[in-house]
């Protein structure tokens, strides 16, 4: 069936959702990529881009857990080491 998604592999959404999912407002989002306080989006094409799914929730969840914002970059920077592992 289509729908169906194996839940071990990597699913990317785009900015409405991301924007939906965090409470962010568009300039946030960016605002919070360029201060490497949240994952990059990367690239779908000449013109479109998507968020890893898995990596906007360990961001998530680093900030529920009251994570600090160093906490924060450095969970960033390791997501983003492990895309380039990948």
């Amino acid at each position: 069936m289509l729908n169906e998604y194996p839940s071990n592999q990597p699913k990317i959404i785009r900015k409405p959702h991301v924007i939906a999912l965090t409470g962010f407002s568009k300039s946030t989002l960016y605002n919070r990529i360029q201060d490497k306080s949240f994952p990059p989006p990367i690239s779908l094409g000449s013109r479109a881009v998507g968020f890893v799914q898995a990596e906007c929730y360990a961001v998530l969840n680093a900030m529920i857990a009251e994570q600090t914002p160093e906490q924060i970059k450095q969970l960033v920077s390791e997501l983003i080491k492990q895309r380039k592992a990948a």
